[in-house]
């Protein structure tokens, strides 16, 4: 059932409302949106924190890790106060503190098919933040299987790439076309061994959540078909083509 804006709400996204591409039915069309967040960290953190103060209703958030000291300078929602606990646990506590009418739903395990095809189903739109090839490739298959809208972000050093894939069109390209080799090494995703500025973390996921709420609203250029480039070391933003490869597999 379709929810309507109280008068509490439409004071709390006032500065949303106004623009003129929003609007009451732009933010009630937010608020009766379902999004999923897969991996709770240095990108799930400011898409999370993000998506919850822009009003969305149902927020979904996978993550199996507890939050360890390493991950302070760059994955927001934690603070040394949360060393030691349930990722997923400590979001939603501070996200209810954002906004207490959201709902939101946690998943606390390690991602895998049989438990991501159970709940793929329950959103409308997918954001992957996860940090290894094996996940990502897992979400891009199954977002591509049952058409959903699905944003990826990836981040490593001072660099960043966003993609966005609308799998109800079937001329979209996907994950797998871009990366096209057998093997690919997790290490250029991982932040222990390749390192990562905390800022670029939050640039990439604040990006990704900007994607959604566009896809949402039905508004402006998303990524489709593309993917965007940030080289935040010298300031350089570009978006390349990303064809659909006949032989994807």
């Amino acid at each position: 059932m379709s929810l309507r804006l109280n008068k509490s709400q439409i004071e709390r996204f006032s500065r949303q409302i106004i623009l003129k591409n929003i609007g009451v039915k732009g933010q009630e069309k937010i608020t009766n949106s379902k999004v999923l967040i897969i991996g709770m960290g240095g990108l799930g953190c400011p898409v999370a924190e993000f998506l919850t103060r822009a009003g969305i209703g149902t927020l979904g958030i996978v993550d199996h890790d507890i939050v360890n000291l390493s991950n302070l300078h760059r994955q927001s929602l934690y603070d040394r106060n949360d060393l030691g606990k349930s990722k997923v646990k400590v979001s939603k506590k501070k996200l209810k503190n954002i906004n207490s009418k959201i709902k939101i739903n946690t998943y606390n395990f390690k991602l895998n098919k049989m438990r991501f095809e159970k709940i793929i189903k329950l959103y409308d739109y997918i954001i992957d933040g996860t940090d290894n090839f094996i996940a990502k490739f897992l979400i891009n298959d199954l977002s591509l299987k049952y058409k959903k809208f699905l944003v990826t972000g990836a981040i490593s050093k001072f660099d960043g790439h966003v993609f966005s894939f609308d799998f109800n069109n079937k001329k979209t390209p996907c994950l797998r076309c871009f990366y096209q080799e057998e093997t690919i090494s997790d290490d250029i995703l991982n932040c222990e061994y390749e390192g990562v500025l905390g800022t670029v973390a939050g640039i990439v996921g604040i990006i990704q959540a900007n994607e959604i709420l566009k896809k949402i609203l039905k508004i402006g250029k998303n990524l489709n078909g593309f993917i965007l480039i940030l080289d935040l070391l010298n300031l350089n933003f570009r978006k390349v083509k990303l064809n659909k490869v006949r032989k994807c597999k």
